[in-house]
């Protein structure tokens, strides 16, 4: 499942935003006394004993049904499984993992060396024990991220969340000693972003007191930070304005190439990258929507929009790349690395210490290009060994250090298998793969196409038995989620296979509008006011699985989460005789107020802005929560949401649910009180929340 992200969570990209979103004084059509506002409070007495309320009803129903139990425990056994794929990243001569199992709810980090990983049970090395820190500090810690001081690789800035939201507290630790460090650098919660400029500094963004934050929630201000010096006495290298994304400080610590940056995000969409040159900050040239970062000497910009510069116009989705020191001194000779067509777009990029790795998908399959730079200009070569379908990550082992590569490759059916290669030396060698989690004998894949009320082709995957009867009444679930440039791909799903496909249900995801399947142009066609462009598409998709006969409005269930719940929102309210059950989990739902909420301000970019009276009007007609009507029959919908969830507020799926229920509409509510963004915070509470949405998909339509 696709969720909306801050952008600093990217790690190949230098994007930084720079044109403001234009704002009015007038007032957005409101309505004047909403009467579930109390709801948006969310750790309120009041609040949380109506949530309590909420999840009995809907957990008394849902696991009384005798396939429930079945369905938790299948789940939590798959992801307990030691069968499954311990992912690695490589810092200095160790390869570490977070690993989460019924003995190690919130994890064990641990390391290993790459000739212990090639084994089929590898021999770790303990460094941190997450379940034994909380219980020690009694505190729910959640891993959230490691921030690494390069070249050594023995100190590390942790990142700990608590109950799984947004909001981290830093604390350094020395992984020689396999301990947290005494007097060293130290925030308190708060959504921090962190890097480090050597051993004795770091470039911090967090909550420095009032005025500090940005609408968003973000951190406005980037500040150095030496040691043994108090955080209020840190140096201001970079400040921003209120109604910013965010302002992010980081340093590119690659061997001969140790530069310091700062973003500035004004909106989701548009930014200023800034490099620090003698302590003072050199503005990167380019197009505000472009995208831009380095690999070692090279500048890479990718572009969101058309941008014509040296007397070349180069298309939205394109790679370009020049040499960074050349380009600030004001060459713009470009090499174009990679330029769409009309079914294909770049999916990502990772730069080698001789190469850099393209990913591109055509018409939603991927293909990998070892691009090579030279002095007659870059060479393209396809990675050898890769399936025809399916979908391929690639990635660099290390920082730069070596040509060595990763790659995962999965599809519907196929467990996820990962390999280590090296460029140059042959196709990649399998290392681990999943075990087969579920039954997938006379299973099959197909990739087909619906017409949009438009006239676009809008691809979906459909993923069922081959002979499945055309007789309207197979149960089907359609997934989507149609924003934010995210890309649907093929991918294992254990939890769809075991508990959906195995039993006989039809799996669809959509590839609509909004998304980033064929770049830039696809997802910019439903922005703002075009929003009904991915409903539109996602309503083709339903109907064309019902002309197909593959199933019909009775037996038809939708699922999405975070802007996919903003989704599944819509499609309950606008086509609501398509469907007869709908999984909306942590949705946005309240168009007219999302941007007062948590990080709602930070997707104006994607949405638009409620305070404009103009931009109001067409939100106002995608907010779903203001267009539910009591005398309308809409199809059965499972909200769930986390309490701990700071990015999304849980206000949007209460108050939705609160006014269905009092309208009397046939709705389920259930709220994890942790779990963050990602709804659970360790395995058990996923299975729960997975058997609780499955439970109700096939009650309400078989």
């Amino acid at each position: 499942m696709a969720f909306i992200l801050p952008l600093f969570a990217r790690t190949t990209a230098l994007c930084v935003a720079s044109a403001l979103f234009a704002q009015s004084s007038a007032s957005m059509p409101q309505e004047p006394n909403d009467p579930h506002l109390w709801l948006e409070d969310v750790g309120g007495d009041k609040a949380l004993a109506w949530v309590r309320e909420q999840n009995d009803a809907s957990t008394k129903e849902l696991t009384a049904d005798p396939r429930f139990e079945p369905m938790r425990s299948r789940i939590l056994s798959i992801l307990d499984s030691t069968a499954r794929i311990p992912y690695v990243q490589k810092h200095g001569a160790h390869y570490y993992n977070l690993w989460q199992d019924a003995k190690n709810p919130r994890g064990l980090w641990r390391r290993t060396t790459l000739e212990e990983y090639k084994k089929e049970q590898p021999a770790w090395d303990l460094v941190l024990d997450l379940d034994a820190l909380g219980k020690q500090e009694n505190e729910n810690w959640v891993w959230k991220s490691a921030a690494w001081l390069q070249p050594d690789c023995a100190r590390v800035l942790l990142q700990l969340s608590r109950g799984g939201a947004d909001a981290v507290v830093t604390r350094e630790f020395d992984v020689v000693e396999k301990k947290f460090v005494d007097g060293g650098f130290a925030l308190p919660e708060a959504k921090a972003n962190v890097s480090w400029r050597d051993r004795d500094s770091i470039l911090v963004g967090t909550d420095f007191g009032e005025g500090s934050l940005t609408s968003s929630g973000y951190a406005r201000i980037v500040k150095l930070w030496r040691r043994g010096t108090p955080l209020s006495s840190a140096e201001v290298l970079a400040e921003g304005k209120a109604d910013d994304v965010y302002v992010y400080g980081f340093r590119d610590q690659t061997k001969g190439f140790e530069r310091d940056f700062v973003q500035r995000a004004i909106t989701f969409y548009t930014n200023e990258q800034f490099v620090v040159r003698d302590g003072k900050l050199t503005q990167i040239d380019k197009p505000d929507s472009a995208n831009s970062s380095v690999h070692r000497e090279w500048l890479m910009i990718e572009l969101r929009d058309d941008w014509e510069v040296g007397g070349k116009k180069h298309k939205a989705g394109s790679l370009l790349a020049c040499k960074f020191d050349a380009y600030l001194a004001g060459s713009r000779t470009f090499e174009t690395l990679f330029e769409p067509t009309e079914r294909s777009s770049l999916s990502g990029f990772a730069g080698t210490k001789n190469h850099v790795l393209l990913t591109t998908l055509d018409n939603v399959r991927t293909k990998v290009l070892v691009l090579t730079p030279s002095d007659a200009g870059w060479k393209r070569e396809p990675l050898p060994g890769l399936p025809e379908f399916g979908t391929v990550s690639a990635s660099a082992v290390d920082d730069e250090e070596s040509d060595a590569y990763w790659l995962t490759i999965t599809d519907y059916l196929t467990p996820t298998s990962l390999f280590l290669g090296e460029i140059g030396k042959g196709p990649a060698q399998k290392l681990k793969s999943l075990p087969s989690f579920f039954d997938a004998t006379g299973l099959q894949i197909e990739q087909r196409e619906a017409k949009s009320k438009d006239g676009t082709r809008v691809p979906y995957f459909l993923v069922a038995k081959k002979d499945a009867p055309r007789n309207s009444a197979n149960p089907t679930l359609l997934y989507g989620y149609g924003g934010f440039e995210v890309s649907l791909t093929p991918g294992y799903s254990a939890g769809v296979g075991a508990n959906w496909l195995e039993r006989g249900g039809v799996y669809v995801v959509a590839n609509i509008r909004g998304g980033g399947e064929f770049g830039p142009k696809w997802h910019q066609a439903a922005l703002k006011q075009n929003r009904n462009k991915c409903y539109e598409d996602f309503a083709a998709v339903a109907e064309d699985l019902i002309a197909q006969k593959i199933t019909s409005p009775a037996h038809l269930g939708i699922q999405g989460g975070s802007n996919g719940g903003l989704l599944m929102g819509n499609m309950t309210v606008m086509y609501p005789k398509l469907f007869r059950a709908v999984v909306c989990q942590v949705p946005l739902l309240d168009m007219l107020r999302y941007h007062k909420l948590l990080a709602g301000a930070s997707w104006m970019g994607e949405y638009g802005n409620p305070d404009d009276a103009e931009e109001a009007k067409w939100l106002v007609r995608y907010s779903p929560y203001h267009n539910v009507k009591k005398d309308e029959t809409y199809p059965r919908v499972l909200f769930t949401t986390s309490t701990r969830d700071d990015r999304v507020h849980p206000g949007h799926a209460r108050k939705m649910f609160a006014r269905m229920k009092e309208q009397g509409h046939d709705v389920l509510y259930y709220e994890n009180i942790e779990g963050g963004h990602g709804g659970a915070a360790d395995n058990k509470q996923a299975a729960f929340m997975n058997a609780l949405a499955t439970t109700f998909l096939w009650r309400t339509l078989q």
